[in-house]
């Protein structure tokens, strides 16, 4: 059997660095992930994917990203649930990152001119 999940996405937000009890880091994140094609009203909708990272991986994604920072994750699949305060029983799917590849910072909002790059041919 496979459990394998490859998503590129962007942070919706800034990373929590989170400690268990017993002292080990995490963070519980969501990346937002584009669908690859258009829905009915030529817009492309995006998936919300919820995402925990554990031990060094969780501080270095904590110390070098930020709210729209552009990540790939690799991990697995994993469902849980539990009771709430109220008793009700929670179901929860998650990725379980494995790795972490840090891809890009934040686009910026201000669009700046791009710079002129003068090519020359080969010959």
């Amino acid at each position: 059997m496979i459990n394998q999940v490859t998503l590129v996405g962007r942070l919706t937000k800034n990373p929590e660095l989170k400690h268990t009890a017993d002292g080990r880091p995490l963070i519980q994140t969501t990346i937002a992930v584009s669908r690859p094609y258009r829905n009915a009203h030529g817009e492309t909708d995006t998936d919300f994917i919820y995402c925990t990272i554990w031990n060094r991986i969780a501080e270095n994604t904590a110390k070098y990203c930020e709210k729209g920072s552009l990540i790939a994750v690799l991990g697995t699949i994993q469902t849980r649930n539990y009771k709430d305060n109220s008793g009700k029983t929670v179901y929860v799917t998650e990725v379980l990152v494995h790795t972490v590849r840090f891809l890009g910072k934040k686009q910026p909002d201000v669009k700046e001119p791009a710079e002129m790059i003068e090519t020359v041919p080969l010959i």
